[in-house]
């Protein structure tokens, strides 16, 4: 198998990255919400006198009112998918829903292309050939291992996709604008240092190798099981409904490790100035003690709907792929 099991699973996951993009860039949009409730203030405001303590940027500010309010980002508004999804589209046009899709593109050729020819080759080398089992402790140890390394190259992609797709919710002042995702990490590598390009890296290994290990371990065992009780033939219906049930599973195992690896991600760090987050346990600790522990399933529900599409896409187009493949 070899590269073969690397130019396949790229394909697929390309395909299906593209093709549920919008879901992803809500689930972010809903795993954020909330976060500036806990976001350090940059002025001590109670040490200020009321003249003081709300500055304005403008050149002019009335001297005989003394209540005035500071200028602010608009009021949070929670909601869910549906709502997130219509408030971008009203807000930001049809174009938002497919903000960061250079990322992704660059994401699924890095990280996903690795994990999933990573796989392949342990799966092949792992399994039996006297019995043709693959056991479910070898899936997994195979999937871990997989999502690690995937993880760690495609990092840079996952930080600027992550930053691309969120880029709408700030206001216009702060938002970075990114071209492109190669314009991403290059204003990131300059503006921050090439490190910033691996921020979230331990989360994004972490998230990775839950992922990988819940998704592709459990599809395998999901289809070895409807084949040999025979509910259904090697076919579209037993790779549809194997591929939904690896992406349940992904979703409720991943959700809370990636709800901490985008809120670390996008944080803005300025200069001279501490970051929000000092890494990823001081982030659950803020989000827990601020939002509630369910804070940490945000976005479960687009998590859902778009793990279980793309898990459908992935490994459909990835069977498909092999049929086409399998000649050469």
């Amino acid at each position: 198998m070899g590269l073969k099991g690397f130019v396949e699973g790229g394909i697929a996951s390309i395909v299906a990255g593209c093709s549920t993009h919008p879901l992803d860039l809500i689930k972010v949009r809903m795993q954020l919400q909330g976060e500036k409730l806990h976001a350090p203030n940059p002025l001590p405001v109670q040490s200020l006198r009321p003249a003081l303590a709300f500055h304005q940027p403008s050149a002019t500010v009335p001297t005989t009112n003394l209540h005035v309010q500071p200028q602010l980002a608009p009021p949070l508004r929670l909601g869910g998918p549906i709502s997130v999804g219509v408030r971008i589209f009203q807000t930001e046009g049809v174009a938002a829903l497919f903000s960061g899709v250079s990322a992704t593109v660059l994401r699924q050729t890095l990280y996903s292309t690795t994990r999933m020819g990573l796989y392949d080759v342990l799966k092949h080398k792992w399994t039996d050939p006297d019995k043709d089992q693959f056991p479910l402790l070898r899936k997994i140890s195979a999937g871990l291992i997989a999502g690690a390394v995937g993880a760690a190259v495609g990092n840079p992609a996952d930080v600027a996709m992550v930053r691309m797709q969120a880029d709408g919710r700030l206001p216009a002042a702060q938002r970075r604008n990114y071209a492109s995702v190669i314009d991403a990490i290059t204003r990131m590598s300059k503006q921050e240092g090439v490190a910033s390009l691996w921020r979230g890296s331990a989360l994004t290994v972490n998230r990775a190798m839950i992922v990988t290990a819940s998704q592709l371990a459990s599809y395998d065992q999901f289809k070895e099981m409807i084949l040999e009780k025979q509910v259904m033939n090697d076919g579209l219906g037993t790779h549809v409904t194997a591929s939904f049930a690896a992406g349940f599973v992904a979703a409720v195992a991943s959700n809370p490790v990636d709800v901490i690896k985008t809120r670390v991600m996008n944080m803005k760090v300025e200069p001279g100035a501490a970051p929000p987050y000092s890494g990823a346990v001081d982030c659950a600790i803020k989000t827990i003690r601020v939002e509630g522990p369910m804070a940490l399933y945000k976005g479960f529900i687009p998590t859902v709907c778009r793990q279980g599409p793309f898990t459908v896409v992935l490994f459909v187009t990835l069977e498909q792929v092999r049929k086409i493949l399998k000649e050469f």
